[in-house]
């Protein structure tokens, strides 16, 4: 049996379970990280020593960062599903997958004050810079979407990371650009029944 340690509200959790999820997979999930604590016992640290979330293990082979684990996942589980077959189309999903950490980090200071710090100790300033930031960054993903149903093509794992990190952009209480191509691509994202399981639940 698989097992991935890691919390539902996890960005990067969603990732590796939402891979799961979209190749059939059977798995087992373990609560860890945040108020779950765990990531900093000797035997969860002796797996994954930066202490964080996702750890996936199967068959006694153990993987950590999550892009990482989606890569395994497809490669190993889903050739021509997930991973695609074709150099050039896989060389694309990875860019992208590589970028939604560019993303990430221009979402952060918004989901972080808006959905993690009390309403009090908010800072303003930050929030409406990530604001601007993430949906400069938006408008890249959207420019690329135009014309095509997914990042790479058909659906693969090129989608799963920066889809994950969408979706908490889209779900924030923030101002958003008009990016019609993006959003087309989103709704097709919120169709599938994993990604409506595991990745579009309530920010938390």
């Amino acid at each position: 049996m698989r097992k991935v340690w890691g919390r539902t509200n996890s960005v990067n959790v969603k990732k590796a379970l939402w891979c799961l999820e979209e190749l059939g997979l059977e798995y087992e999930r373990i609560e860890a990280g945040m108020q779950h604590g765990v990531v900093n016992t000797p035997g969860y640290r002796g797996m994954n020593p930066n202490g964080l979330v996702p750890t996936l293990e199967e068959d006694g082979f153990v993987l950590w960062e999550s892009h990482s684990i989606v890569r395994y996942l497809a490669a190993k589980h889903g050739k021509g599903v997930l991973w695609p077959q074709d150099e050039r189309a896989r060389a694309v999903a990875n860019q992208w997958m590589d970028w939604a950490f560019t993303f990430q980090a221009g979402v952060r200071d918004a989901f972080w004050n808006l959905i993690r710090v009390p309403a009090e100790k908010r800072d303003a300033k930050a929030v409406e810079a990530s604001r601007i930031r993430s949906g400069e960054l938006a408008g890249i993903l959207d420019a690329a979407l135009a014309g095509r149903m997914y990042v790479a093509g058909p659906f693969s794992m090129g989608d799963i990371p920066i889809g994950c990190e969408v979706q908490r952009w889209m779900r924030l209480p923030i101002e958003r650009p008009k990016l019609p191509d993006l959003e087309a691509w989103f709704e097709r994202l919120c169709a599938r029944p994993a990604f409506k399981k595991i990745v579009d639940i309530p920010l938390s």
